[in-house]
């Protein structure tokens, strides 16, 4: 069952969003405006959209008709049929993106933990028979193997909380994003990564930044001096798999349904939004996380 008062802040800070958003674009519009608006409102999309990945449920279609249709119909009294609703979605995709990149990502602490993660679209034994992404995916190799779909870099603080995401195909190495200035915009301090972001020339660039790349090393390279307190975080690295884990088991950002590649990116972008309003993100507590490594050494 989802807490109805956080249906109510959800919806709040989606319909307030929503009417800036149509406020701001307004001037910028080609044509005239319908004259016969949808029955449902962008922020009433929204909502559906987000409390499908808080719910627990697996199918967005059930989710729709068998809980919204028939438990919710006080807090959404005009829905419409989920044919209409799924074209609906597609209209909000647009400020969908823009409410998460300016109301849903945290802040830099001085220290983050970039990783990637693959996003699957469909088994490897069907890769030749999809055609909803024929052409845009891609065939990458992770940790976990070979896979047909996309990647999702994200950069975290040690609260856990989402400071920047990026969308790449599966066969774009992980170092990619990190040279777009736009990508750690916000980022400064330390950021810690796995052996896959090992580059001299990128520590180099990023150092320029006022970002000190932070990397365990290889078997085969030399030794580097490292402080402690560096060390010790860097073995709480795994903070930032977690949240990947919690992205795709909780908030469903990977599944090989999809019918289009915007319905694709509106799952994507949903799940992202939906991992801000959880009650509890994986941090690291330096204190006790300090006293308990340093004793190990």
């Amino acid at each position: 069952m989802i807490d109805f008062h956080k249906i109510t802040d959800i919806f709040c800070l989606a319909d307030e969003f929503c009417k800036d958003f149509d406020r701001t674009t307004a001037p910028y519009l080609l044509g005239k405006p319908s004259k016969r608006p949808p029955v449902m409102s962008k922020s009433e999309v929204m909502c559906i959209s987000l409390l499908f990945h808080l719910s627990g449920f697996r199918c967005f279609k059930h989710f729709y008709m068998f809980y919204i249709q028939r438990h919710m119909q006080a807090e959404f009294p005009r829905t419409v049929s989920y044919n209409r609703f799924v074209e609906l979605s597609q209209s909000v995709l647009m400020p969908m993106t823009l409410f998460l990149k300016t109301c849903c990502l945290g802040h830099c602490t001085g220290i983050s933990f970039v990783d990637s993660t693959p996003i699957r679209v469909c088994h490897n034994k069907r890769i030749k028979r999809n055609k909803v992404f024929k052409d845009i995916a891609q065939v990458g190799k992770s940790t976990m193997g070979w896979f047909y779909g996309f990647k999702l870099h994200i950069v975290i603080n040690d609260k856990g909380e989402i400071l920047n995401f990026a969308i790449t195909q599966a066969n774009v190495d992980d170092r990619q994003p990190l040279k777009n200035e736009s990508f750690l915009q916000a980022v400064f301090g330390k950021l810690f990564a796995d052996k896959g972001y090992i580059s001299e020339k990128l520590t180099q660039i990023l150092f320029i930044s006022d970002i000190h790349l932070i990397t365990s090393i290889r078997d085969n390279m030399k030794n580097s001096l490292m402080s402690m307190h560096d060390k010790i975080i860097l073995r709480k690295r795994s903070v930032i798999e977690t949240v990947n884990d919690e992205l795709k088991n909780i908030c469903q950002v990977e599944h090989s349904r999809h019918r289009s590649f915007t319905n694709f990116l509106i799952n994507l972008i949903a799940g992202l939004i939906a991992y801000d309003f959880l009650p509890k993100k994986p941090a690291i507590t330096f204190q006790t996380s300090f006293s308990s490594q340093l004793s190990a050494f």
